[in-house]
């Protein structure tokens, strides 16, 4: 399971479990390595632990740079698919939901390796997908949003009906462009809660990608919730 820490791989965990086809034996994630966080959710590996071990499923983590080029990205996940493929792994399982260059790209990559690549909530509506999230128990916090797309207001936020009437007609509900990424605390696939405190909120701004339009920003800038793990909870 490639895991984000975030609701879409929490839903596509949750639909491949009730399928009940694939033996879900690993969660993968990507970490930045300088500052041991989940690559764009900017969540601590502590809480990304605390997270694998109350869904009970064993974590593996990828090391990455904090800007890889895309040439070691690849690299580095070849490696990983066939160090798993090696140890038995066939089937890999994703939370995308309908970006078709994204998973056009995952396939290219896992069939070079010959593994298959699975979605289980592949072109589900995702306002449905949202509202189900919350009908079924889950729980999840904004830990990153697009400052270009949403006010800071929202990083922090809690997924919850009211997130859901208050979100602004031009975002998608699953943030499925990239508007903002969450962190699962629990659910059904959870066996206990993963117990958290917010931090500070944080600005970082990126380069952003070069194109020929002279009116195009020239960096994206975000806003962070830093969560940290409650010992004590």
């Amino acid at each position: 399971m490639n895991w984000s820490s975030g609701k879409d791989a929490a839903m596509a965990l949750h639909a491949a479990l009730q399928e009940n086809v694939l033996d879900v034996a690993q969660l993968i994630t990507t970490v930045n390595i300088k500052y041991n966080r989940v690559s764009m959710h900017g969540l601590h590996i502590s809480l990304l632990e605390a997270q694998a071990k109350a869904i009970g499923i064993p974590l593996s983590i990828i090391n990455m740079p904090e800007s890889p080029s895309m040439e070691i990205y690849n690299q580095t996940m070849s490696e990983k698919l066939m160090e798993l493929k090696a140890l038995g792994f066939t089937e890999s399982i994703f939370g995308d939901i309908f970006l078709e260059d994204l998973r056009a790209y995952r396939e290219k990559m896992l069939k070079s390796v010959g593994v298959t690549a699975h979605f289980p909530i592949w072109k589900k509506d995702t306002k449905a997908l949202l509202a189900n999230f919350i009908k079924d128990g889950f729980k999840a916090i904004l830990v990153c949003t697009n400052a270009q797309l949403l006010p800071k207001s929202f990083c922090g936020r809690l997924i919850d009906e009211s997130f859901l009437e208050d979100l602004p007609d031009n975002i998608d509900p699953c943030g499925e462009n990239g508007e903002f990424h969450t962190f699962c605390f629990d659910g059904p696939t959870f066996k206990h809660p993963v117990a958290f405190k917010k931090g500070d909120l944080v600005y970082k701004t990126y380069p952003a990608p070069k194109t020929n339009d002279s009116n195009a920003p020239k960096e994206y800038g975000f806003w962070y919730c830093d969560l940290m793990l409650d010992t004590n909870g």
